[in-house]
């Protein structure tokens, strides 16, 4: 009968097989196997680093998490794990036969086990940088399609999807802060008559060089200027009162017609205008986005009947239909 038994020859040829490093240190946590994946990633064979202590070694691991898994692993003869998004790279590892450069991520365990009546502690190390590669391009992949997701395709702005999201965002800031929100909500002028006499490809042209126009205008990181529909547009302008908003609405309205785009024969304006509609956050009459929505669109209306290119506050329209 055969004895099952690897030999020490095939146990050596196995580990050196092994796609993983091999650490087993003794009581003293000196180096008492340290196999050829190590090597070849350590730059460091395994005749040199035996006996030596592992810590004297790589005196970086000093005092941090590897060290006190180790012995925290002899004490409690329980294994421990190093968290790699704590621990991405304990080990000055490399891909194999480079030894410089970027360190390999690493997955650590240690695991304590007894042979006959001596205490040894087994460290594996894998490299797991393709994986966190894979995940890093998965969670970008992720992070642009969202951001593709918030952004409107042909003029590069904020679309609705943002709009509404920054809105009900700063409204809840603004309810629970006691503070100032002010919304535009804007329309280019006779826009359907440019399209009809110019051409959809212009009309795109124009959308883009008046959406690009109005998100310059707006200076604070917190704005928002967004496309709101067709030829809509709008603009979230956080910590901003009425009469603010109202300045902010005029610089709008001033730099759209300053462009001097021609507009269709058509058109009751010779140059591309923008009417716009002011609302602000209001607790008592205009505590929600329906409200402020509804006000802001009733000030836009207002704007298209009074001939066109110009501004409409909504106190100033409740005031004046008083």
């Amino acid at each position: 009968m055969s004895d099952s038994s690897l030999s020490p020859l095939l146990s050596a040829r196995v580990l050196g097989l092994a796609q993983l490093g091999l650490i087993v240190l003794d009581i003293n946590q000196q180096i008492v196997m340290w196999n050829q994946w190590m090597a070849s990633r350590s730059g460091k064979s395994a005749h040199r680093v035996l006996g030596q202590d592992l810590f004297d070694l790589y005196g970086e691991l000093r005092g941090q998490r590897l060290e006190q898994a180790v012995q925290s692993a002899m004490q409690s003869n329980l294994p421990q794990q190093l968290s790699p998004a704590l621990n991405p790279s304990p080990f000055p590892l490399y891909p194999a036969g480079t030894w410089g450069g970027e360190r390999v991520e690493q997955a650590v365990s240690v695991t304590p086990f007894t042979e006959g009546k001596e205490r040894y502690c087994l460290i594996e190390v894998s490299d797991i940088s393709t994986i966190v590669g894979r995940e890093r391009q998965l969670r970008s992949q992720a992070e642009q399609l969202r951001a593709q997701s918030y952004v409107d395709g042909l003029t590069g702005i904020a679309n609705r999807r943002h709009f509404d999201v920054a809105l009900d965002r700063e409204l809840r800031r603004a309810q629970r802060n006691d503070g100032q929100l002010s919304l535009l909500l804007m329309d280019i002028d006779s826009f359907k008559a440019y399209n009809d006499h110019f051409g959809h490809q212009q009309g795109d042209a124009c959308l883009t060089l008046v959406a690009e126009a109005f998100a310059a205008t707006l200076q604070r990181p917190a704005d928002l200027a967004a496309r709101y529909g067709g030829e809509e547009f709008g603009a979230v302008l956080p910590d901003t009162s009425s009469e603010q908003a109202a300045l902010v609405a005029e610089t709008i309205r001033a730099k759209i017609a300053s462009l001097s785009i021609n507009h269709s024969p058509a058109a009751t304006r010779p140059h591309v205008t923008m009417s716009i509609g002011v609302a602000t956050f209001d607790k008592d009459r205009l505590a929600d986005a329906a409200a402020m929505l509804a006000a802001a669109d009733s000030c836009l209306y207002a704007a298209k009947k009074a001939g066109r290119d110009c501004v409409i506050v909504y106190r100033q329209q409740q005031e004046n239909a008083a």
